[in-house]
């Protein structure tokens, strides 16, 4: 009867239902993973599409912008016409009429105009948007005559400004005298470009500030410069590092203008996604943690249901066993008065002082023993020469404990473990052998080594034999050597262990009692 053989393929059999249940459960989480990784390049995929229809509408808007430069260009150069036209007609012309190009100057009402001559003075100026008024709150004790001054110096240092931004148109009014024209955008473009700016603005701020979506890096595909992301340390830069890039897919979602410019967007996976393909495992290790908390607190109660068990069990023995011994001591008293043969009383009364033995080492399992400073060596001789006449006489048994070694120990228990280890021996050689037992002694330990000729032990099996069940005989119950390492362990606070072994050459076994 091999109970721990059973007790092992419930256990194979449980852990790999186990892995299964985990394998599968993995298998799920990564498929919504997959799942919702997908979704959120579509999300991306649409953002992008989202990114170049926003960008279409800023160029549509920019080439608007163009045109109505151009018309306002044309516009400002018929007014530059009008007005050179009525400065050089004079009242006394017989064909004097300037309504026609007063109308055409009166007409501009939108694009800020200021003139100013060669000599660097201001003219006139048309459609500001501030006044000398303006000036005031900058200047508020100035004179009058100040007031000006300070107000042809602004409009001198805004004609050179707007000289840079569109080309301006000089008239020679009367000879070798010049005035340049300069002028800015009308109130018309201004407001438009306010409208294109406040939607960049507002896509790189939903970009930026938006934390919660796809990180996504937008730069340009030729000079990789930056153009938006909501990457924290990606913002700060100008210039895409292969160390951002890297953490994200490494195929880009290519945004073609068709105009030769390419921009690249690149996305990876948001933190949900990130943390939601951990959580499988933080989740198992979390079950995991729980199962192992309660295996030692459901192991420590059954080992404590055990040593009630055993204790229970070696009392109940003891007891069972002392009736029946008081019954046959009667008797051998009673042969002895009716004359029998003395060799049976003496074999008789050596039984019985067994049977009082084993009585004996029950009691102490079960209520605690008592451990005494004693030889060691003796007790191991004492335990051999009483089994010597009691197995084959084809086992040659040698003992090497001459040396005495002071322990604190249970002869009686000591006994029955060197006992039960050298029946195995025995066992093991199939009755025809050498069995060799002796003590030595370290620092610490003193060791008892029982060394048999047998079959030996295969190395699967060296870590389990002393298990409760394990048993290679057939009609065994596997608890002779689980009893001798508790008695060991848990009386003598020592050890016991398989010290070699070897197939078909031999098993040597150690039990060490601390000093």
């Amino acid at each position: 009867m091999n109970l721990y053989s059973n007790k092992q393929k419930w256990k194979i059999a449980l852990l790999v239902l186990a892995l299964l249940t985990v394998g599968a459960s993995l298998f799920v989480s990564n498929q919504i993973v997959t799942r919702v990784g997908e979704r959120e390049k579509e999300r991306a995929q649409q953002w992008a599409d989202a990114i170049r229809k926003k960008i279409e509408l800023v160029r549509l808007t920019n080439n608007t912008f163009n045109s109505l430069r151009a018309k306002e260009r044309e516009k400002m150069a018929l007014w530059v016409e009008a007005t050179e036209e009525a400065a050089k007609k004079s009242p006394l012309d017989e064909d004097y009429s300037n309504s026609f190009p007063l109308r055409i100057t009166q007409n501009n009402t939108d694009i800020p105009v200021i003139a100013v001559d060669n000599d660097g003075y201001v003219s006139a100026n048309r459609n500001l948007d501030f006044d000398t008024s303006d000036i005031r709150t900058l200047h508020p004790k100035a004179t009058k005559r100040e007031l000006m001054d300070h107000f042809d110096d602004s409009l001198l240092i805004l004609a050179e400004d707007w000289k840079k931004k569109n080309p301006s148109f000089t008239v020679e009014v009367f000879d070798d005298f010049y005035i340049t024209y300069c002028y800015d955008d009308s109130q018309i473009i201004d407001s438009l470009e306010n409208v294109r700016d406040s939607l960049i603005d507002s896509f790189n701020r939903e970009l930026i500030d938006n934390e919660g979506l796809v990180p996504v890096l937008l730069i340009n595909a030729q000079t990789r410069e930056i153009i938006g992301t909501n990457i924290p340390e990606a913002r700060n830069a100008k210039i895409a590092r292969s160390s951002v890039t890297s953490e994200l897919n490494d195929t880009p979602i290519i945004i073609d203008f068709k105009n030769g410019e390419k921009n690249l967007l690149y996305h990876g996976d948001s933190p949900e996604l990130r943390q939601l393909k951990y959580f499988p495992f933080i989740q198992f290790t979390v079950i995991g943690l729980f199962a192992f908390i309660g295996y030692l607190i459901f192991s420590t109660f059954r080992k404590a249901e055990q040593n009630q068990v055993w204790a229970g069990m070696a009392k109940e023995t003891a007891h069972q066993l002392g009736t029946p011994l008081s019954s046959l001591m009667a008797w051998i008293q009673y042969l002895e008065t009716q004359d029998a043969d003395p060799m049976i009383t003496t074999e008789m009364q050596k039984d019985v002082n067994r049977l009082e033995k084993v009585t004996d080492r029950f009691s102490k399992i079960g209520s605690g023993a008592k451990l005494d400073s004693e030889d060691v060596a003796q007790t191991v001789r004492n335990v051999m020469t009483y089994l010597k006449p009691r197995i084959s006489d084809k086992v040659e048994i040698t003992i090497e404990a001459d040396d005495p070694q002071i322990v604190d120990h249970n002869a009686s228990l000591i006994e029955w473990v060197v006992e039960n280890i050298a029946k195995n021996a025995v066992d093991a050689m199939e009755g025809v052998g050498k069995l060799h037992v002796s003590t030595n002694s370290e620092e610490n330990w003193v060791h008892i080594d029982i060394k048999d000729n047998g079959k030996g032990i295969p190395p699967n099996q060296i870590k389990t034999i002393f298990h409760p069940g394990f048993s290679t005989k057939k009609r065994g119950w596997g608890l002779g050597l689980s009893l001798v390492r508790r008695i060991v362990k848990e009386y003598h606070k020592g050890k016991v262990f398989v010290l070699e072994s070897q197939l078909n050459v031999g098993t040597t076994f150690r039990i060490s009692l601390p000093k």
